[in-house]
């Protein structure tokens, strides 16, 4: 959105537009951070540290790979979520978060190279938000709501594939959640792959 201001308003404009948005961010933390520093830091800690999620699309590659070849997987509930621990978690959660940064640079990149218009806008800006979903260590069945006023604003027909997709990726994550969540913690085999079905979905998603 930065980089969108500055071509189509001017250096000037894109300041203030950063500026407005650095202060209202400072706006909503200073009074916790005044409060109790030590809490605000412990909350940034606990989000950057947690384990892989069982949700996330690490978590359902080794599930599938529990169900195919036997990998030994522990769940543990901790961070208010259920996640895989261990050294393959840990691993995949790693690679999780580098495709992550990578995905999110490369839309960047392509999106101020390209030219400066409301559709790119909304479709590079959806296509963020969504490898965010897709890739972070966390995916929480909440994070798909985040996509809903966004997608279907995306123009032409690429538009409509991603607004498919993000309905099928909603109308699987209901299929398991929240009726068998709990069999997906103790690793059922149809939940799981449900649950892979709907990872790859979302991938595809920021993919389209």
């Amino acid at each position: 959105a930065f980089i969108y201001v500055w071509r189509t308003r001017g250096r000037r404009e894109a300041l203030l537009c950063l500026g407005a948005a650095v202060v209202v961010a400072a706006l909503v933390v200073a009074p916790f951070l005044a409060l109790a520093p030590h809490g605000v830091w412990d909350s940034i800690e606990r989000q950057t540290t947690r384990p892989l999620q069982i949700e996330s699309l690490g978590s359902a590659l080794l599930l599938a790979a529990h169900h195919t070849w036997g990998l030994a997987l522990t769940m543990v509930s901790s961070r208010g979520s259920q996640n895989l621990v261990g050294s393959a978690p840990k691993t995949a959660g790693a690679i999780s978060t580098a495709l992550l940064l990578v995905c999110l640079v490369g839309i960047w990149v392509a999106a101020a190279r390209g030219p400066a218009t409301p559709e790119r806008l909304v479709r590079w800006s959806a296509a963020s938000l969504a490898a965010f979903i897709a890739f972070d260590k966390v995916l929480s069945p909440q994070f798909l709501i985040w996509l809903l006023p966004l997608v279907p604003l995306v123009a032409g027909r690429r538009g409509l594939v991603a607004s498919g997709l993000l309905a099928l990726a909603l109308l699987l994550t209901q299929v398991w959640f929240p009726i068998r969540y709990f069999d997906l913690v103790h690793f059922d085999e149809f939940p799981s792959w449900v649950l892979l079905a709907r990872d790859l979905v979302l991938v595809a998603l920021v993919v389209v």
